[in-house]
């Protein structure tokens, strides 16, 4: 069998926020370090390409890529306090976007069932037009996009396990029944969207699944809504592809999240996740979003990449008040 595949580049580094920024270059050092040390789990190594502008701007207006791309050639800005940009960002995020629809591209070709995109900055909060929230091009939109464009695909699966809602994603794709986009975050928190009755609209209605869990949330929590819900719902959806918005920052470490998984969680989602590929037949591939606890984030993500390609059975956990009352609402527009 083919190796999982690895896509990064170097310029991820150079997306420099300074003045104590969580989202900060050490982020991917302590990942790369970490797997440096394990021998990188057996996968294997691409470079992540720039994505092409005719694939940014599939997903985001032209004008805000345009001001994206002039604000680093300036020097640097800021598109908000929390979202600086500097002269190494652009080339960062366009080799995050890149190197995501090079991995769609990989997939799709049969070249492995699974891979890992280990980029920064992260992209979930990145919408159409405008950002926040330490994301400048919203890399897992882009590669979704570029999957159904490129490859003539139809149906694709977004799960998105970051603490923070990907409200760019969830708006993105909110009137698309090309995309199920399927959030467990923890609600009450930036940026403050998400809320179980939010469903997508239009013809996406029913395709967009937002799980809000409160603070203090554990493991068994989030699988019980991974198992319960998003699993259930997606296998109707069958999806020919399925892409994970990874965020680590859900850990109890994190310094900016609430809830309470540790690495091992995020090896368990990545299981189902993966064992829901091989069911509908789809492959799956994992972009890095939050986790700004070096430690936890690199233990987490060598945890889920080793997950994603092992064969080890999902844990299972028995659905508790909170998954009764999500089904109540997903209930409505998927058989559960």
């Amino acid at each position: 069998m083919s190796p999982p595949l690895w896509f990064s580049h170097p310029a991820a580094i150079g997306h420099v926020t300074g003045g104590g920024h969580p989202e900060r270059p050490e982020r991917m050092s302590a990942v790369t370090d970490a797997l440096t040390r394990r021998g990188w789990l057996g996968y294997a190594r691409r470079t992540a390409p720039p994505a092409t502008d005719a694939q940014l701007t599939a997903v985001h207006s032209a004008r805000y890529v345009q001001a994206l791309r002039a604000m680093s050639a300036g020097g640097g800005g800021a598109f908000d306090p929390e979202t600086p940009v500097g002269p190494g960002s652009w080339e960062a995020a366009r080799r995050a976007a890149g190197g995501a629809c090079a991995m769609v591209d990989a997939l799709l070709g049969g070249e492995a069932p699974v891979a890992f995109c280990g980029v920064r900055p992260p992209g979930h909060h990145a919408a159409h037009d405008t950002t926040s929230g330490f994301c400048l091009l919203n890399s897992v939109a882009v590669a979704a996009r570029h999957a159904l464009d490129a490859h003539g695909l139809a149906r694709v699966l977004v799960i998105d396990w970051d603490v923070h809602h990907g409200n760019g994603t969830n708006d993105i794709f909110r009137r698309s029944d090309a995309v199920l986009y399927a959030s467990i975050h923890q609600g009450g928190m930036f940026p403050g969207t998400g809320p179980l009755l939010d469903v997508g609209s239009g013809p996406g209605t029913g395709f967009s699944i937002n799980l809000p869990v409160p603070a203090g949330s554990d493991e068994d929590a989030w699988l019980s809504l991974l198992e319960w819900i998003v699993v259930p719902a997606a296998e109707e959806f069958r999806p020919q592809l399925v892409l994970v918005s990874a965020g680590f920052d859900a850990h109890r470490d994190d310094p900016l999240g609430g809830c309470l998984l540790d690495a091992a969680s995020f090896a368990e989602m990545a299981r189902h996740v993966r064992a829901l590929g091989t069911r509908v037949g789809a492959p799956v591939g994992a972009v890095m979003e939050g986790g700004y606890a070096l430690g936890a984030l690199a233990e987490s993500v060598i945890a889920t990449m080793g997950a994603l390609a092992d064969d080890r059975p999902p844990r299972s956990v028995a659905p508790d008040f909170a998954t009764s009352r999500a089904a109540s609402v997903i209930g409505h527009h998927w058989g559960l």
